[in-house]
């Protein structure tokens, strides 16, 4: 890795909004974990989601953060759902070298609906559809898109599907969100999201031992009968799903502290963090050359008072025009 190595005993503790990379090289394991805060509540705040949504958000953005902070290229990396349930789209992005943003659409009526019947688990939420992951190195080359079906299953269960279906990489996924309650230093009630997260892949050196059983085809399938899994990995896989939500969310046990809970024993190394911002893409000029593109008619229906007011879904920063900006268009 090319990563700075830091030692665990001298080091300040990487905080929110920074992800870690780590290696147990008795393991034969490289990964990377998160603990997300001042960042994912701007995020979420901005919107004013209600908690479904937020928490499923959260696990989006998280699981950006943790793949996107290992492209090693100037480009984008996206995680986009697309369900037919009452949150029919989730989408986040990391555009290198240090910036996410993310947004979530949903049907007021649906959810309410939802909630009141007590279906808020991600399935009831997300619907049937795909979970895709987007890799654009830009201008010039040509995105790859690994697709895997929504099947009633959690984010990070459906991730750990995508890796074995399209990277077949050994690979296990965790997500956890939180939402804190307390008060300030005056006493006032105050709400914070926090979610934190962690991937770990089995990288050995010898591929045959990266081998995993066959995805189960269903009643009377036994093609899992024959396999054994590689020893390092069934270690590797037990222990990190051993971490529980708290863990992953709580203030007071830094991400750093949590990995050497868990690999202590097998020599765990981190690395300098990368700092990740809540930053969006969007802008006044980039607003523009979309609305150039419009036809006169467009832009007529477009406009109000003679203006026209765009509103970024990410961000929710408006950018208003003149009309007579776009009277050649």
């Amino acid at each position: 890795m090319a990563e700075a190595t830091v030692v665990l005993n001298d080091l300040d503790f990487a905080g929110d909004d920074r992800v870690v990379p780590f290696q147990v090289e008795g393991l034969d394991v490289r990964g990377r974990a998160v603990q997300l805060g001042p960042l994912l509540n701007a995020i979420l705040g901005r919107h004013e989601y209600p908690a479904p949504v937020a928490r499923l958000l959260a696990e989006a953005i998280v699981l950006t953060a943790l793949l996107g902070t290992s492209l090693k290229f100037d480009g984008k990396f996206t995680v986009q759902t697309k369900g037919d349930g009452p949150v029919d789209l989730l989408v986040a992005d990391f555009s290198t070298p240090d910036a996410l943003r993310a947004y979530a659409r949903y049907d007021e009526e649906a959810l309410a609906e939802a909630i009141e019947e007590d279906r808020t688990f991600p399935p009831d939420l997300l619907g049937n559809g795909v979970l895709a992951f987007t890799i654009d190195q830009g201008r010039g080359m040509q995105p790859y898109q690994g697709i895997v079906p929504l099947d009633g299953s959690s984010l990070e269960e459906i991730a750990d599907v995508y890796f074995r279906q399209s990277e077949q990489i050994p690979t296990r996924v965790r997500l956890g969100v939180a939402e804190l309650f307390d008060r300030d230093a005056e006493g006032r009630p105050r709400h914070n999201w926090r979610a934190g997260g962690l991937v770990a892949q089995f990288l050995p050196q010898a591929p045959e031992r990266m081998r995993q059983p066959d995805l189960h085809g269903g009643d009377g399938d036994e093609r899992e009968l024959d396999f054994t899994e590689d020893d390092a990995w069934t270690e590797a896989r037990t222990l990190v799903e051993t971490i529980d939500t708290d863990e992953l969310t709580d203030p007071q046990v830094p991400i750093e502290r949590l990995l050497f809970r868990l690999f202590h024993e097998r020599g765990v190394r981190v690395y300098e963090p990368q700092t990740v911002y809540d930053r969006c893409s969007c802008s006044r000029e980039k607003i523009k050359s979309v609305l150039n593109g419009f036809t006169a008619e467009e832009i007529e229906a477009s406009q109000e008072d003679g203006h026209i007011a765009v509103t970024c879904e990410f961000c929710s920063t408006t950018y208003r025009y003149e009309a007579a900006e776009f009277a050649e268009a």
